[in-house]
């Protein structure tokens, strides 16, 4: 089976991703258990006149730094187009006859890397 992989966006004008890497575990409380689909869990900022990354969890900040992968990583959505021609193998199953194919979304380089243990904010975090 032959897999496309398209790219719109046009050679190095790609959008660019970051992998975010967390020592630990992020756990989310009860009520929340539901709706998990685009959940915010804090605020992640750079200062423009450091290279630090800082990640702000509820009462807790982390920080980190940027660190390049050793290879890059693509982002990939899935899209399949149906046959327009219909046999009786593609009636039985559906799937059986659709061309597959990747698009790239994105490319990833770096990760922002948080090693260290949190740092517990006494005031309220500023958002």
């Amino acid at each position: 089976m032959q897999i496309r992989v398209k790219c719109k966006c046009g050679e190095g004008s790609c959008h660019e991703w970051a992998i975010v890497e967390l020592q630990g575990v992020v756990e989310v409380q009860s009520p929340f258990q539901d709706r998990l689909q685009n959940l915010e869990i804090g605020t992640l900022c750079r200062p423009s006149t450091q290279e630090a990354y800082t990640f702000t969890i509820g009462y807790h900040e982390l920080t980190g730094s940027k660190v390049p992968l050793k290879k890059p990583l693509l982002v990939l959505k899935k899209i399949i187009h149906p046959d327009a021609s219909v046999d009786q193998s593609s009636e039985s199953n559906p799937k059986a006859k659709a061309e597959m194919e990747l698009q790239v979304v994105g490319i990833i380089r770096h990760r922002i890397l948080f090693k260290t243990r949190p740092k517990a904010l006494i005031s309220k975090p500023s958002i």
